[in-house]
Parts: C-alpha cells; structure tokens; sequence
C-alpha cells in the first residue's frame, strides 16, 4: 500500500479552516457556539501538540519507567474526570474510580500483552500505550454512568432498600438489583457498539490504521482485538466500582446513609 500522505503546516491551516466554517455556522444561525467551538479549538491543538511531542519522547526513549509514568498520569486524569461526573460526591470516590479502572486495564492488558501478542518488550511503547489508552477512556466512561445510575437509584429508592434491610437482607442484597441494572445499562454503549460495528460505523483505530497504510485485514484483526479488550475491561470496571460504591451508603451497623 502506498506511504501514508503527510500534512504539512499549510495542510494544518486549511484543516483549522474546517473550524472557521463551523464558527461561522454557528453565527449564522445564531445558536451562539462561536465562543465555545474556538475555545475547543485552540484546547484540540494546544493538547493535542504537547501529546505529540510527549509520546515522540517516550517513544524515542523506549523506557518502561517513561511508559509507566505516562499511563499512570492518563490513568489519574481519567478517573477525576469519571469522578466528576457522578453528581453525589461519595466519600473515596475518586480512590475507588481510579482502583477500579487500573485493575480492569491491567489485567486485560496482561491478558492482551503476554499471550496474544508478545512484543519483545513486554512494554514497547508503540503497543502499550494506544491500546493502554483507548482501555483507559472507555472504562472512565464506563465507571460514570454506572456510577451516576447507581447513586441515581439508591437515592430514588431509600424506602424500598430499608425494607429490604428491615426483612433481614444485607447491603449487597438490599441494593444488588440497582447494582445490576447500573453494570448493564454502562454496557450498553459498548454492547451496540459491538452490534453495529463495521456494517453502520467505521471504527475510529480502523480507520487510522487504513490511513497509516496497514493492511485492511491487519487493521481489522486489531479492531477485533480492541473491541473485545475494551467489552473486558468495561465490564470489569463497572463491577468494581459499582461494588465500591455500594459500601459507602452503608455504615458498619449495615443501616443506609442517607
């Protein structure tokens, strides 16, 4: 397949004129998005710039400390952010978010590294960081809408979960089905996703790996393996952190919190 077509500083400039367009879309129908798209503009490039050069960095330097380091800080970030978007603040949320989305990756990308496909380095940048990355963003969003339907629930619900106690039901029982219906409706974008993918949608890795010149059906065998990684570590996450948050609304006399 033909070398991948570079964009030079010029390509750049016509591809910020994409967002021109869009700010002027907005102004024209007055929908008042001018400021918001530009302020997302300048943030795109300004973060996505400095990644480049951090990643052209470690990768130069091949380092397990630097690849490490550098996933443990995406780590961190993700699980503020899937914090902040459960609206109860919990007390521990931000530890049990960011325990709960470490192990679930981890242990995929264990699974994923040793067995299937064994680089000579077990952390060779250019294999564990994307995969790494692309695991970490979807359990955060995974982990906040289990999250957030939980807490929703166990709020909505006080009456009916200390009925559930009172008959002589645990914790975990009390709130065992708001805790399924939490882990299920979390999967359900990845769920669909895994329906629809590659008849209605063309994956976003797909798609670069085609652009980047890989093989169709070598970027479509990563593909699988990333959609099936990330069902994984989604499903691991949301079972974690919904069993952690269940204990923070009960205290050690099992009596709700409320």
């Amino acid at each position: 397949m033909p070398d991948l077509i570079k964009l030079d500083q010029m390509d750049l400039v016509l591809v910020i004129g994409l967002m021109a367009i869009a700010i002027g879309l907005s102004a024209w129908e007055k929908l008042g998005l001018e400021l918001n798209l530009a302020i997302a503009t300048g943030r795109s490039i300004l973060q996505l710039i400095v990644l480049g050069y951090v990643l052209d960095f470690i990768f130069a330097l091949n380092n397990p400390w630097a690849v490490v380091a550098i996933l443990a800080i995406i780590l961190t970030i993700t699980a503020i952010v899937a914090r902040n978007r459960i609206s109860q603040k919990i007390a521990q949320g931000l530890p049990l978010v960011w325990v709960a989305i470490f192990i679930s990756t981890t242990l995929t990308l264990l699974y994923t590294n040793f067995l299937i496909i064994q680089p000579e380095r077990w952390y060779e940048p250019r294999y564990l960081i994307p995969l790494a990355g692309i695991l970490i963003g979807q359990a955060m969003n995974a982990a906040a809408l289990a999250g957030e339907r939980l807490v929703s629930s166990i709020n909505q619900h006080p009456v009916e979960i200390e009925t559930h106690l009172s008959l002589g039901a645990t914790p975990q029982q009390a709130v065992s089905q708001y805790r399924q219906d939490a882990v299920k409706a979390a999967l359900i974008p990845t769920i669909n996703q895994m329906m629809l993918i590659g008849m209605a949608t063309l994956p976003t890795f797909t798609t670069g790996q085609l652009l980047a010149g890989i093989n169709p059906l070598d970027a479509v065998s990563y593909q699988i393996l990333i959609i099936f990684m990330v069902a994984v570590a989604n499903l691991l996450t949301t079972i974690l952190i919904t069993k952690g948050l269940c204990r923070q609304f009960f205290n050690s006399a099992a009596q709700l919190i409320r």
